[in-house]
């Protein structure tokens, strides 16, 4: 089995209260979670203290995800909202709506201007992060949609639902490749540093 490096017992070293759906990882040891409470709680992972609370979906928060510069943190909620968040103040900066079910995956383009939004309302969203507008909308004719990530160069988003995993071109709109994992439910997805490979 696995062991801690010096054979002393593992101790947890963040503890919540409020079960946990979504965790992201910032930079100077931060770290992001999301709540079945509602709430967004950021973290120093050195001490496992909270540095603070985000206060403002009306449901659980199922993707967390922080901004290529780390001023910005955004959420997407059982409330069918995407939310924008200031981490050191921890205030909410803009709500986006548009999806109609819950919002399961987050994630920020590469250079940090736009935001991908994945839902149960079977699309994936691209949003504007400084203005909320809608750039672009993917619909898969399939099912939900469990996790999306956006390629280094950010021209393109690759996306999970149910046991597909489907590649999305920004700029058309167009999807330009998918396949079938055929072993059950992908439930998030990434891309290699170089682009070349998706996991």
């Amino acid at each position: 089995g696995f062991a801690p490096p010096d054979g002393k017992d593992w101790e947890p070293a963040i503890s919540v209260a409020s079960p946990g759906h979504a965790v992201a990882f910032g930079p100077d040891g931060l770290i992001a979670s999301g709540h079945k409470d509602g709430t967004i709680r950021l973290w120093d992972s050195a001490t496992g203290q909270q540095i603070r609370c985000f206060l403002g979906h009306k449901g659980s928060v199922y993707g967390v995800a922080f901004s290529p510069d780390c001023l910005h943190l955004a959420s997407g909620s059982g409330d069918s909202t995407v939310r924008l968040w200031e981490v050191s103040s921890g205030r909410l900066l803009r709500s986006f709506e548009g999806h109609t079910n819950i919002v399961r995956s987050i994630a920020f383009s590469p250079d940090g201007l736009r935001i991908a939004s994945g839902s149960l309302d079977k699309t994936v969203r691209l949003w504007e992060a400084a203005s909320g507008r809608v750039v672009q909308s993917f619909t898969y004719q399939s099912g939900k949609v469990n996790g999306v990530a956006f390629s280094p160069d950010g021209l393109r988003i690759a996306s999970a639902s149910g046991d597909q995993v489907s590649l999305w071109d920004i700029t058309s709109g167009q999807l330009t490749s998918s396949f079938s994992v055929r072993r059950g439910d992908v439930n998030c997805v990434a891309f290699s540093s170089d682009g070349l490979r998706i996991a």
